[in-house]
């Protein structure tokens, strides 16, 4: 498999099998239950279909519903389509574990970053900001943002102050440290977008890089 959907559980920090004490976060990846199997004949593409953390039936609407009943899962909260792996088989109703982490040096974690409000562009972007002294008026303000000629406008992309975080963000290139399957447990070195309890996506590394 692909990969699964997980949990952030939190920061720790563990030793390796070099004597290191390294910092991990722990993430609660599966067991993910198969909600469906695509097929080209039927969907027009290959990929198998995941669900994870369990919810009351009675939340969905009754065609939702029927999606967990014909696979005789109970009603999951995520969904999440996954590639299988060249030879896999699965079919509906089977349930995936972290142990596919097994062997796996690296992995990609796909989270959405913390929502921090309304900023400037200070704290947004770093900007430098104006001077504080001798009379200055522009302490914190972006400064110039549009062209006096054409095209006259804002260019798309400006940085602004706005909304900051609550994004959709990928932490590449993770080492695995540990994988715990009694536990459900993942461990990947260093920090992954997100807060404690976030569903995050954990997929094998795609663009592999040296340690």
């Amino acid at each position: 498999m692909e990969g699964l959907i997980g949990k952030k559980i939190g920061m720790t920090q563990v030793w390796n099998e070099k004597g290191q004490l390294v910092p991990v976060t722990v993430i609660e990846a599966g067991p993910c239950p198969v909600v469906q199997v695509k097929t080209k004949a039927n969907d027009g593409y290959d990929a198998v279909q995941l669900g994870f953390s369990e919810q009351k039936p009675q939340r969905l609407t009754k065609a939702a519903r029927t999606r967990f009943e014909k696979a005789n899962v109970a009603a999951q909260r995520v969904l999440k389509e996954f590639a299988a792996d060249a030879g896999e088989e699965v079919k509906a109703g089977d349930a995936v574990g972290v142990a596919i982490f097994e062997g796996v040096g690296l992995v990609d974690v796909t989270g959405v970053s913390k929502g921090k409000g309304f900023a400037g562009v200070v704290r947004r972007y770093r900007f430098g900001g104006g001077p504080m002294t001798h009379g200055g008026h522009s302490k914190r303000r972006p400064g110039a943002m549009a062209t006096r000629d054409l095209p006259g406008w804002i260019q798309k992309g400006k940085k602004m102050p706005g909304h900051m975080g609550d994004v959709q963000r990928k932490a590449r290139n993770l080492t695995v440290v540990q994988v715990r399957k009694d536990d459900n447990l993942l461990l990947v070195q260093g920090s992954i977008p997100g807060a404690n309890g976030e569903i995050v996506i954990v997929k094998k590394a795609l663009k592999k890089v040296k340690a």
